[in-house]
């Protein structure tokens, strides 16, 4: 963001240097990298005195001019009518490079060496008088850079915002800070709007049929207008900043975008079917030629700002050229809107087209500044291109945006601080920059944002402005305070440690992978367009294309782990990961973020070995090791239940299941589809899970019980059921569990048998119960009795008989 200190000082009345005030704007968190004096472009312009003037002997209508510039004299070719002996004039060497962004080189002119230039105000940049050459009056002396000469100065700061600051992305925005700095007041444009008679309402309209992504769209019309340069001061504005003029009308919208910070455009009205405005989302595959003559692919989550008919521009990114301001419009339809965000920013990314007002839309600009900038820039437009100003504004806003309360407690933020302020000091520093503040006891504050600080939602945000405006330097260094008490260590650690633990007992090793992934890792998992894990949080910076989003699954980045140790011929895999995913759930809020452990196990069961043949693990591998998981962490009640066809998108159907503890679903587990190891040019079986700790956390008990081992011999006995077809063999183990028998030590299902000569539609079940005491030897007729009992209520409970 560059702002030259005239344009600031036209706001606020500063009172610093330009090195000192940098080093304030860098203190408050505006880094300025670099302060540039924006007249050094005419630091090869000299102050020449002509001391020769003789007719071209080529060109009837050019002299040739001998121009003293204090140590030689400098021939050059002139054609302006003016030119008279020792005349002042600024002299421009090779070199030169102007505004336009023309470099001055020497030249032979019709036969005449011309090694120099003598220059009229518009070709400096200077005013707007190109009649002739720039007559330097006074007594200046000969020689000197024109900047010196003539105490041109205007200190240009380039300033590196951070992506959460979008409201100094304008020159009121920084003039803000510095009248926060300096405790003294901002001095707004003043915007008086003269109208004409007539409706707006009766000449166009505004139909929002996305308003998610545009929750506001504001239009004024004007009539009449004259499209012609830009007036002296608007250029030299614009000049200042890095921007180039282009005519009086598109120069207003740039001038108010850099001034308010609000992103305008302009339509020609008459080259707008029907006469208005349908803001809605592409077609798919639509295409759309932009302002640079290029053809646009569209997707149909692009916002595109219509007429009656067809596309006009691409919202929030770029116009087309079907509705550009030409020479001949004379009326001229602004627009002044609210986009989305996240949806610019994947439009401009997507595209591959960043502009000024993207820069501005996907960081977030006010929502209550969109009438008011529309205001200024019919003012200015009504200055510059005459014309009137039909009455009345169409405002769209289908959606409103509401500002945040957040409770600040003045204690907590001192001890967060290592700062002593007042209550008082703290709300007036807050008030400097315009939030609302309420002071409702001795400790609490209640503050409103202003609608321009879209990233302020939480107290620490509050803390942090409180911190920069009071000073950094002023916070005093403090050792920080040390509790004499020893604190109990958390849980969720304790827990991350076990399963670390536990899971490398059982071979694995932990992947440790970034949290991004690509946009089209979901397409790669096949997942739904309306599946959560679509909802993803996207970079603003992303450090290559395939981590342009926050992760949704771990399972992508173990399956690119995969990829690579395949890549290296390592065929034998056993990995897990724990970390969070990022489901954004709403675009207002902060995304959910939740604790994930996930599994891969790819390869052979176990090591080669000259004793054993090569197995490849399978479903019951994995499942293993989340029972054995479960068992460690003394986690009881889990079923395992098929999970259904339709919802295996990422799964081989029949080989996954659906994990659930107190009848609450916590994961799944299973093997990978084969379409989707494609996807990853993966062609080894995969088995994964994947296990939601926030839901298994619960479960866990706080104490592990432990019980002594029993002295006393144990006594195994087997069931055989012949059961229906459906239902699950691991409902039988659930259900002995459910008996909860004392003497019931384990149980293990051994038999799982379908065919002849069992009937059809059934089969056959086998369990093996061992029942041991800690108190006695048991003996085989208590025992036999128990075990005819639970066989009894087993065959209850599932309508099953005994083998014949």
């Amino acid at each position: 963001m560059k702002a030259s200190l005239s344009w600031l000082n036209q706001y606020v009345s500063i009172d610093m240097n330009a090195s000192d005030l940098a080093d304030t704007l860098t203190m408050v968190g505006l880094e300025v990298d670099s302060v540039t004096d924006r007249y050094e472009y005419l630091n090869t312009v000299l102050v020449g005195r002509i001391v020769e003037i003789v007719p071209h002997p080529n060109a009837q209508r050019l002299t040739v001019c001998k121009v003293d510039t204090g140590n030689r004299l400098v021939p050059v070719v002139c054609g302006a009518p003016n030119v008279k002996v020792n005349m002042l004039a600024p002299l421009a060497l090779p070199g030169t490079q102007f505004l336009d962004g023309t470099v001055l080189n020497k030249n032979t002119i019709r036969g005449e060496t011309s090694e120099g230039m003598l220059c009229s105000e518009v070709e400096l940049g200077l005013g707007k008088d190109r009649s002739g050459i720039l007559s330097l009056k006074g007594s200046l002396e000969v020689g000197r850079k024109l900047p010196q000469a003539l105490s041109l100065s205007d200190p240009v700061f380039e300033i590196d915002l951070t992506p959460n600051r979008p409201d100094c992305l304008c020159i009121l925005g920084i003039a803000r800070e510095i009248a926060a700095i300096q405790k003294t007041s901002l001095a707004y444009p003043d915007i008086p709007v003269m109208e004409a008679e007539g409706e707006i309402a009766d000449h166009t309209s505004v139909t929002i049929e996305a308003p998610d992504h545009c929750p506001r769209y504001a239009a004024r019309l004007l009539t009449g207008i004259a499209v012609a340069p830009s007036p002296f001061w608007l250029q030299d504005r614009l000049n200042s900043v890095g921007l180039r003029p282009i005519n009086n009308i598109v120069d207003v919208t740039n001038f108010v975008m850099m001034e308010t910070g609000q992103p305008l455009h302009a339509f020609d009205f008459d080259r707008l079917a029907e006469n208005r405005i349908v803001v809605r989302t592409a077609a798919m595959g639509e295409t759309f030629t932009t302002l640079d003559g290029k053809d646009r692919k569209l997707t149909d989550e692009m916002l595109m700002i219509c007429d009656g008919e067809k596309p006009v521009a691409v919202g929030g990114v770029m116009g087309g050229l079907n509705s550009e301001i030409e020479k001949t419009s004379r009326r001229v339809l602004i627009e002044s809107a609210y986009f989305s965000p996240p949806h610019i920013r994947k439009t401009a990314r997507t595209l591959g087209l960043g502009t000024d007002a993207s820069h501005r839309f996907e960081r977030g600009v006010d929502p209550e500044n969109t009438v008011t900038a529309l205001d200024r820039a019919a003012q200015l437009m009504i200055e510059v291109g005459g014309g009137k100003l039909i009455s009345g504004v169409i405002d769209a806003h289908p959606k409103k945006i509401s500002r945040n309360k957040v409770t600040l407690s003045a204690g907590r933020t001192n001890r967060f601080l290592g700062t002593d302020l007042s209550q008082k000091t703290m709300a007036k520093l807050l008030e400097s920059i315009e939030f609302k503040v309420d002071i409702e006891d001795a400790d609490t504050l209640t503050v409103v944002h202003p609608s321009f600080r879209v990233d302020v939602h939480r107290p620490v945000d509050l803390m942090e402005e409180i911190a920069r405006l009071s000073g950094y330097n002023d916070i005093p260094t403090t050792f920080p305070p040390i509790s004499a008490g020893t604190k109990l260590p958390s849980r969720d650690l304790d827990v991350r440690d076990n399963i670390l633990r536990i899971m490398t007992g059982f071979g694995f090793t932990e992947a440790i992978n970034y949290s991004f992934m690509s946009e089209l890792s979901c397409d790669k998992l096949r997942l739904p367009a309306d599946d959560f894990r679509r909802r993803m949080v996207e970079i603003l910076n992303p450090l290559t294309e395939d981590q342009t989003v926050m992760r949704t699954s771990l399972i992508p980045g173990l399956l690119e782990t995969m990829h690579r140790n395949a890549s290296q011929q390592v065929r034998d895999l056993k990995l897990f990961e724990t970390g969070k995913v990022f489901i954004n759930n709403s675009l207002e809020e902060l995304p959910d973020e939740v604790e994930i452990l996930a599994g891969l196990w790819t390869g052979l069961r176990k090591p080669v070995s000259w004793h054993s043949a090569p197995e490849d693990c399978e479903y019951y591998d994995i499942k293993g090791v989340v029972e054995g998981l479960f068992q460690a962490l003394k986690i009881d009640n889990v079923k395992y239940s098929r999970m259904p066809n339709d919802l295996c998108f990422y799964m081989r159907p029949g080989h996954t299941a659906q994990v659930h503890v107190n009848r609450s679903a916590v994961g799944w587990v299973g093997e990978i589809n084969d379409q989707v190891l494609k996807n990853h040019d993966l062609k080894q079986t995969a088995f994964i899970f994947e296990l939601d700790m926030s839901r298994l956390s619960p479960h866990m008990p706080e104490l592990q019980q432990t019980r002594s081992i029993s002295k006393y011999p144990a006594i195994a006995r087997d069931i055989t059921l012949i059961m229906n077809i459906g239902i699950e063999s691991g409902e039988v183990l659930i259900k002995i569990r459910e008996f909860d028998e004392a003497l019931v030590e384990s149980i293990q299902l051994f038999s799982v048998f379908e065919g002849g000569p069992i009937p059809a539609g059934k089969k056959s079940v086998s369990v093996r119960i061992t029942y041991r005491s800690i108190k006695e030897t048991l003996q085989d007729e208590a025992i036999n009795q128990l075990h005819r009992d639970i066989t009894d209520r087993l065959m209850r409970a599932f309508q099953a008989s005994l083998p014949v």
